[in-house]
């Protein structure tokens, strides 16, 4: 009997251990509502023109996947102020390439990304801006 009640202690620590943690290595949490915000972001205290420019420019082309200031939206984008997204591991050109071609999944579970139509480079190289100053603003660098 004793050995019973151990067993089903140790299990239910177990699980409650995986309950609690899982989460926090899964890239967000499990629990949101659909399309809620991923991360908190810290917006610069201004923005450079070219940041300004590239701000309007996600707002029209990214945000409806990647969230207002880029936190990323639950079970549709991932948040581009992440260190995933840092220069050194995501360099400008990658979401240049993004934008023009795509993006297979790899990084996150939210499927593959469509290019988008009808942006430029000198569009792309703006968000680009935007989002790197947001990313320094929230200490990736």
């Amino acid at each position: 009997m004793r050995n019973i009640a151990f067993a089903t202690f140790i299990a239910v620590f177990i699980g409650l251990g995986y309950w609690f943690i899982a989460p926090k290595f899964s890239g967000h949490q499990q629990s949101m509502p659909m399309g809620s915000s991923i991360v908190a972001v810290q917006l610069p205290p201004d923005f450079s023109e070219q940041a300004l420019i590239g701000r309007s420019k996600f707002e029209a082309n990214c945000a409806a996947c990647h969230g207002t200031n880029a936190v990323g939206k639950d079970g549709i984008g991932p948040p581009l102020v992440h260190v995933i997204y840092e220069p050194n591991h995501h360099g400008d050109e990658s979401f240049q390439l993004a934008a023009a071609q795509g993006v297979r999944q790899h990084h996150w579970s939210f499927g593959n990304m469509p290019a988008v139509q009808g942006i430029t480079r000198d569009e792309v190289s703006a968000i680009i801006t935007y989002i790197r100053e947001l990313q320094r603003a929230n200490g990736i660098n």
